[in-house]
């Protein structure tokens, strides 16, 4: 396919871009490197070994093929999901409404995307990302429709059970009961499939039987046998793990000895697999149970599990919740009889409290307040109690909370409170006027509702939904690796085959040919996908901070360390940290880094307690280690360490074949950022890009292509010659000597004043030079003063 590709180029002036491979398909890059010319066959083969369900449609939205994977999830042939076979395994509730949405689309010609609920073969229903994109031929017309579902579940499973959290903590400040609350709690799990039938029981205050409080779905007739359940051995699912206080899996009632003496009423409300979560206070008293019947036996996913668990999270957020607020509300009745009985009574409350005068001053602080903070009650007069506010929040919230006391009703926002350990963590913290006869406020009562775990799964569910448009957007392409030589396909077999494993690798190759790329495939191919995945440039972090930023410090380390701080291999605790240009690592800090390869474990600077990590490295050099070693620059235990699974990537001299197929996929994806189509490539710029060395690699190429994108005058696209180096030109043409000792920086030179040319000699920002070149700003500002560039010289105006 390569050769044909580059017959037709030679044969021919110029190139029409309308036959470019990444235009067979849809917008997003699916066939990356594939000539228009590939059969039939083989595309539908390539679209087979797609990590996806894909399909396409003719341009009427009749259905004309679904790759092996789509058949093998819904458990249908091909022929039955054809034309509009499909749709029988959309869910009956959406089905109407995508096929409307399909019409919608089918009309405009504009690629859209909708969440629907698709059958698996096994009857089970799972919500999935509906995306279509139009392939139009030279006239415009719609040729083929091409699309990819993208499983959602696990992610509208997460954003349902926030929303439930969320919802909890709301409904509990507003005084809702608690039966409401658990009922809107089962009703959110109950969502969640067509099957689940939740349930929440609650102990009785004799602490040996079980009350039903919630579950609209469970039949009448289970509850009026079971009701009160008692709890011990073999009482069913929920008597039992009341009993144990732990969770409890019936997979199938008909067989299990947990419901001797419930098994035939069981069966007779339809009632065939029964799990149970226990709900339990912080002192590991029981409060009662979280429990989902379903009516076919049935086996936990660990999707399953996390729901479970989740969802008796919740519900002891409310039940005990609810406590708080009774006592509160027992606290305020006894007000008028004593208020050293009402202090009394408030630090009781295992809720942080604080009381205010009319005016908004502080008055006292309650135990858990104390408990909290570490403060003392004289500490909570003084400055001290300030401090442990955080300072963005004060100046935030200030006005907000003086206007709001001058009105007199009940207020609430969200802060961060510091806890004794010196964590900040959020608090959902609500006002409550105290009125006399008359209506007047004498007090404000302030509570406290940790929200942390809250806030921080609202980060997770934005990034998560961040990051699940980034991958349906670079769905067909493996992380921007564009090509097919066999260089590259023997660098992307060995991701294949290392991502799914937990070993170290070690990325070499020269600046610019792509190893950053090959860490994130590989960390997005692994089982560790969904965790973080963080970048450390060794190369551009000064000497004394540098295990700072990898293992964190503690408060007062060092000069400046005003508080405690992860490193980076906290944060990529159980994903994968990728370490470019590990060979500029200092002599101490490579001691440090061979124990957490040995052992997962370090201290932070200045600390005494191991931290344990589970994380992945991945790890990336452009310099010879071995002549490091060899000089005593790096130690050989580490290098041992880290070259478990060697990868290397080829210089793009080494990947002529990959060559053109760059060099249409750049002009294709520059020309759409500027609003630019180009039919044709000319013959001349053909020519050069094969024959040119590329000494800065891809890197280099994608640069000279966005320049050349921006200054192209019309549909042809053409490069101009003098902006590809000139030693490369000279050895092309046998007019050179031997090459100098700083040839490497004589390249680099001229790479790096190209790009400040381009950028109007900035450095930093998004269109900078930094971001052009895709390394650290403060790596090139150092490369500018080693090679004395003077970056006046390509300012603008």
């Amino acid at each position: 396919m390569q050769t044909r590709t580059r017959q037709i180029l030679e044969e021919k002036s110029s190139v029409s871009l309308a036959a470019a491979p990444s235009q067979s398909v849809s917008g997003q890059g699916l066939l990356t490197g594939r000539s228009v010319k590939t059969p039939e066959d083989q595309l539908r083969a390539i679209i087979d070994t797609i990590p996806t369900l894909a399909w396409s449609a003719h341009p009427d939205g009749s259905a004309e093929f679904f790759n092996r994977r789509w058949l093998d999830y819904a458990g249908i042939s091909i022929g039955e999901a054809r034309n509009w076979g499909w749709t029988a395994v959309v869910h009956a509730d959406d089905r109407n409404r995508l096929a409307d949405y399909w019409q919608s689309l089918l009309a405009s010609g504009e690629p859209g995307e909708v969440e629907a609920r698709l059958r698996r073969f096994d009857g089970e229903y799972r919500w999935f990302l509906f995306r279509a994109e139009p392939l139009r031929d030279d006239f415009g017309d719609i040729v083929r429709w091409y699309g990819a579902n993208t499983d959602i579940e696990d992610r509208k499973r997460a954003e349902a059970l926030l929303a439930a959290e969320k919802r909890t903590v709301e409904m509990i400040a507003s005084g809702a009961r608690l039966v409401d609350i658990l009922e809107n709690l089962c009703d959110t799990i109950d969502a969640q499939a067509d099957n689940i039938i939740s349930t929440v029981l609650l102990m009785d205050p004799d602490g040996m039987r079980l009350w039903p409080a919630a579950g609209r779905r469970v039949p009448m007739g289970w509850v009026q046998t079971t009701s009160p359940l008692p709890i011990g051995p073999c009482k069913g699912s929920c008597g039992t793990a009341a009993f144990l206080k732990e969770r409890v899996i019936v997979s199938d009632i008909a067989t299990s000895p947990l419901f001797v003496g419930y098994r035939e009423a069981a069966l007779n409300y339809g009632l065939r697999a029964s799990w149970a979560q226990p709900l339990l206070s912080k002192t590991q008293q029981v409060l009662g149970t979280f429990g989902m019947h379903y009516t076919e036996p049935r086996i936990p996913s660990e999707s399953d599990l996390r729901l479970i668990e989740a969802a008796g999270h919740i519900a002891v957020i409310a039940i005990e919740g609810e406590r708080s607020q009774a006592a509160l509300t027992k606290a305020f009745d006894e007000i008028a009889k004593s208020e050293a009985e009402l202090r009394t009574i408030i630090d009781a409350i295992p809720q942080l409290i604080i009381a205010i005068g009319a005016d908004g001053n502080f008055q006292y602080a309650n135990q858990a307040v104390l408990e909290y903070t570490g403060l003392t009650k004289e500490d909570t007069r003084s400055k001290r109690f300030v401090e442990v506010f955080h300072s963005e929040d004060s100046e935030r919230l200030r006005d907000e909370r003086e206007a709001a006391i001058s009105r007199r009703i009940p207020f609430e926002y969200e802060r961060r409170v510091r806890r004794r350990d010196g964590q900040y963590r959020w608090f959902l913290t609500r006002y409550n006027p105290l009125l006399n006869e008359r209506g007047e406020v004498i007090r404000w009562y302030a509570t406290g509702t940790d929200i942390d775990d809250r806030k921080q799964a609202e980060e997770r569910t934005r990034q998560e939904n961040y990051a699940l448009r980034e991958e349906i957007d670079q769905l067909f392409m493996f992380e921007e690796i564009v090509g097919s030589s066999p260089a590259l396909k023997t660098v992307l077999s060995s991701i294949v085959k290392v991502a799914p494993t937990d070993s170290t690798v070690l990325i070499t190759g020269e600046t610019g040919t792509g190893k950053e790329l090959i860490a994130r495939a590989i960390h997005k191919s692994s089982q560790r996908a969904g965790q973080a995945f963080i970048t450390v440039n060794c190369a551009s972090l000064p000497s004394s901070l540098i295990a700072s930023e990898l293992f964190g410090h503690e408060k007062g380390a060092f000069t400046g360390a005003l508080q405690r701080r992860q490193g980076r291999f906290e944060l990529a605790n159980g994903g994968t940290i990728f370490l470019d240009e590990i060979g500029e690592l200092p002599a101490e800090t490579q001691v440090a880094l061979l124990r957490v390869l040995q052992a997962r474990e370090f201290e932070r600077v200045g600390g005494m307690q191991s931290i344990h990590v589970d994380v992945r490295v991945v790890a990336a050099t452009n310099r010879d280690l071995e002549d490091a070693m060899a000089n005593g620059s790096f130690r050989a235990d580490l290098f041992y360490r880290l070259n478990i699974f060697p990868i290397h990537m080829p210089p793009l001299r080494e990947r002529k074949d990959d060559i053109l197929t760059l060099l249409e996929y750049f002009v294709q994806r520059f020309g759409r950022k500027l609003g630019k189509t180009f039919s044709k490539i000319d013959k001349r710029t053909v020519e050069l890009f094969r024959s040119y060395d590329w000494p800065g690699n891809v890197r280099e190429l994608q640069n000279v292509v966005e320049r050349s994108v921006i200054v192209s005058p019309d549909d042809v696209f053409c490069v101009d010659e003098a902006w590809l180096s000139t030693d490369s030109a000279k050895k092309r043409s046998g007019q050179h000597g031997p090459e100098p000792a700083n040839g490497d920086s004589g390249r680099e030179r001229q790479i790096i004043e190209a790009v400040l040319a381009e950028s109007g000699g900035r450095v930093y920002g998004t269109n900078g030079a930094a971001a052009k070149l895709r390394i650290p700003p403060s790596t090139l500002d150092s490369k500018i003063k080693k090679l004395q560039i003077r970056k006046s010289h390509f300012k603008l105006g």
